[in-house]
């Protein structure tokens, strides 16, 4: 009737001046079929429209989900390292206290920094590298008056980067882990570091002497360091732990973004 009416007022309402086409049921089917197609397609794109804005939405509120989930896995890992890291580190203290050592002011000293990084300043999401070799180097000095002549341990570094930033104790469980594990082979522990930083990445190695064992498994701080890389670093980081005979050996390596 739209299209109808719609002839008739083109042609001044004179309906009997129209031509015969204009009067044609089967044009003026095709003009209303033409009609309910591009409205039908008006709506349709509105709804698909309406749709994607709607599925957008939605995905943004389930990475947000997933990014608080990520959140609280990672503090709650962070929770397990801290008992696990100050548990062994006491001992360390309590050993000392024992002896009545001149040493133990220097070391509450150097255990109260460790203390501070590992409650306060773990909860930053980076830290100065420098930070965390600054505490590596403070947890070596407790672990050389703990074992005295028993111990060799070489330290290497090669830093050509000036500012690089990682995730707070990232290397330093892996140092607690060597010292924690190592054996003694004839009297002595032997631990060897190398930390070599570039424009390209962050490469870090630590072995220690260990005497491997029949169904030995890697400790609860090995586990929760690996899940911390897998959720800061996806499958852009590289891990390799390998236990020989006499030696335990762990390779990190780390890109840096540009």
């Amino acid at each position: 009737m739209t299209v109808v009416f719609g002839f008739v007022f083109f042609y001044n309402l004179e309906y009997q001046k129209m031509p015969g086409l204009t009067k044609n049921s089967g044009v003026i089917l095709v003009c209303v079929l033409l009609i309910i197609v591009l409205a039908s397609a008006f709506k349709i794109l509105k709804h698909n429209f309406k749709s994607l804005e709607e599925k957008k939405t939605l995905e943004n509120k389930f990475l947000q989900a997933q990014l608080q989930l990520k959140e609280q896995e990672l503090k709650f890992l962070k929770m397990q390292i801290h008992p696990h890291f100050l548990f062994n580190t006491l001992n360390t203290l309590y050993g000392f206290a024992l002896r009545k050592s001149e040493q133990a002011p220097e070391m509450i000293l150097k255990l109260s920094s460790l203390l501070d990084y590992i409650l306060y300043q773990v909860d930053k999401p980076l830290v100065h590298l420098q930070d965390e070799i600054t505490h590596i180097e403070d947890y070596i000095s407790l672990e050389k008056s703990r074992f005295q002549e028993s111990l060799q341990i070489n330290f290497h570094k090669k830093i050509t980067v000036d500012i690089f930033e990682i995730s707070p104790m990232l290397l330093l469980p892996f140092v607690e882990n060597a010292f924690k594990h190592g054996t003694q082979i004839d009297g002595v522990v032997e631990v060897n570091i190398n930390l070599k930083l570039d424009e390209n990445e962050l490469n870090f190695t630590i072995e220690n002497s260990s005497i491997k064992k029949e169904n030995s498994k890697n400790g609860i701080g090995l586990e929760n360091i690996q899940k911390r890389l897998e959720m800061l670093y996806q499958k852009q980081y590289f891990l390799n732990i390998l236990h020989e005979d006499k030696m335990f050996k762990v390779n990190l390596k780390i890109p840096i973004k540009k």
